[in-house]
């Protein structure tokens, strides 16, 4: 069987102690669309938050596990350790500078990566972002940026950039990307690499850094927790369960996740998930105009709606602070 080929990145899932917190500023701040708000499918008491584009389409998931209570992560190398964001070009980086300044926003300033304008920052939690400036970029193409959000549409971000993950064993990451995935590398120093996949660009890159020194990340709110790369639908997520058995590698088995389908693998301390372009968020529980508003449940937890309601605290997601508002 014939493996496809990964289409890009898909979505990143990070750790958070506030649902609340993070939903200001993600959507307020940042300006990225709630497209759903739901429970953790392996522990059903806590929220799962989706922030996307303005359909919630594939590369522009942004998601987030709220786990109340859970210390703070530990910064050190075998880990995620830097998000990007997609804008549409450098005059973008020049209002998010602006925006971040008036909302007390902790950031780097806005420097040159690798030919790119970019602009590190981080959330109050200390996750750790980078937007890049999709200014000369011809690689996969973005999302729609969100429509009714508090940042104007020319300026907004639209979709997921460049994930930086930083190992120890970096060379036979750098392997394992090429050889099992199929990334191509495009740049390589003694302790950095830029791999990309698919049609590449900011949409489909990784970039690896090497850290063989500081202790290992440990994991709590203001961490990542794994990274997805876009496959086209189930039968793709078939093909490559049948890649992992070939090679021995551990996996979990096709996950069905309602919004997606799913499959994850660890290499070394770095989940991966693939996760399929459809359905998507759009649906019978909510229509374009209501994505993010209710406490959606996928159809094998609909029967457990009033024990959910029941455990998880009040969430109220119908309308961001007016204060965000352009």
């Amino acid at each position: 069987m014939t493996t496809p080929e990964l289409l890009g990145i898909h979505h990143v899932t990070a750790i958070t102690d506030s649902a609340e917190r993070n939903y200001e500023f993600v959507t307020g701040v940042l300006g990225m669309r709630l497209v759903k708000k739901t429970v953790n499918q392996d522990d059903i008491q806590t929220y799962h938050t989706f922030y996307a584009d303005d359909k919630g389409n594939p590369g522009t998931d942004l998601t987030f596990f709220d786990f109340v209570g859970i210390p703070k992560f530990g910064k050190g190398t075998n880990g995620i350790t830097r998000t990007g964001l997609r804008v549409p070009n450098d005059a973008a980086l020049e209002f998010y500078l602006d925006r971040f300044e008036e909302f007390g926003v902790k950031h780097e300033g806005i420097q040159e990566l690798f030919g790119r304008k970019v602009l590190p920052f981080e959330e109050e939690d200390g996750q750790r972002y980078q937007l890049f400036s999709d200014e000369n970029d011809n690689g996969i193409e973005p999302g729609t940026p969100w429509k009714n959000g508090p940042v104007p549409e020319d300026k907004a971000i639209y979709g997921l950039g460049p994930i930086e993950i930083t190992v120890s064993y970096f060379d036979d990451f750098v392997q394992f990307l090429q050889q099992i995935f199929g990334f191509e590398l495009k740049h390589k120093e003694d302790t950095l690499a830029i791999l990309e996949v698919g049609k590449g660009g900011n949409g489909g890159q990784v970039i690896l850094r090497k850290d063989e020194t500081s202790p290992v990340e440990t994991q709590g709110h203001g961490a990542a927790h794994h990274v997805a790369f876009r496959v086209k639908d189930a039968d793709a997520i078939k093909a490559w369960e049948a890649r992992y058995n070939e090679f021995g590698m551990g996996h979990s088995g096709h996950v069905d996740r309602f919004y997606f389908e799913a499959l994850y693998t660890r290499v070394g301390h770095i989940l991966i998930e693939l996760s399929t372009d459809g359905p998507g968020f759009i649906d019978h529980q909510e229509s374009y105009d209501e994505l993010g508003s209710t406490l959606a449940l996928p159809p094998a937890f609909e029967d457990r709606r009033d024990y959910v309601e029941s455990v998880v605290r009040p969430f109220d997601t119908s309308d961001i602070n007016t204060k965000y508002k352009r």
